[in-house]
């Protein structure tokens, strides 16, 4: 069963070759607005497939993978930033402070769907106002949700991760390898 990734984002393409299966990436065009949800959790995990199910639309008979990452601080989603001074006002809020990351997926094959999110709690340092533009002006925040990415130069402001590291970045490698051996796609050596 072709194995295949809802999604282009460099950082999952990454994690995903960590487990060691051929796959392919393919972009996925489902509408991202979800205008109420119960919990971030089911944000995440709505969001993760909506995408695998696009993708798998396209290309039945495969195990589709999508994915979904958001922050979570105050009861509210912490998005990517749409501008410098957005990114600004975000890392000024995570400043000093520990968020939530959840990041959904889903598994889409002919036998049907399954869905989890995972989460992990992430403790910022007290950053300065020049710190905060140092990193802007590196211009990594821009397409990252919460305006930072750990495996990059933001980790200079991460004191404290609670959780799997991997969701941090977008794809939990642990739980998507247990997904994928329950949807019957294992490296062929294992």
């Amino acid at each position: 069963m072709q194995l295949i990734l809802a999604s282009q984002s460099p950082r999952r393409r990454e994690l995903f070759e960590l487990i060691g299966l051929p796959f392919t990436a393919v972009t996925s065009d489902a509408d991202e607005d979800i205008p109420s949800f119960t919990s971030p959790g089911s944000f995440v995990e709505q969001l993760a497939l909506r995408k695998a199910q696009a993708v798998y639309a396209t290309h039945p008979g495969c195990c589709v993978v999508g994915a979904d990452t958001i922050v979570w601080l105050d009861d509210e989603i912490i998005g990517k930033p749409t501008n410098r001074e957005d990114a600004y006002r975000i890392l000024r809020r995570l400043s000093g402070r520990t968020h939530t990351v959840y990041t959904g997926l889903a598994v889409r094959t002919d036998a049907g769907a399954e869905v989890i999110h995972d989460t992990t709690l992430v403790t910022f340092a007290a950053l300065s106002d020049d710190e905060i533009w140092h990193y802007i002006d590196s211009g990594e925040p821009m397409d990252k949700a919460g305006a930072y990415g750990v495996q990059g130069l933001g980790a200079i402001f991460v004191q404290r991760v609670e959780g799997c590291y991997f969701t941090v970045i977008g794809m939990p490698v642990p739980i998507l390898y247990q997904m994928l051996k329950r949807a019957g796609i294992r490296p062929k050596d294992m």
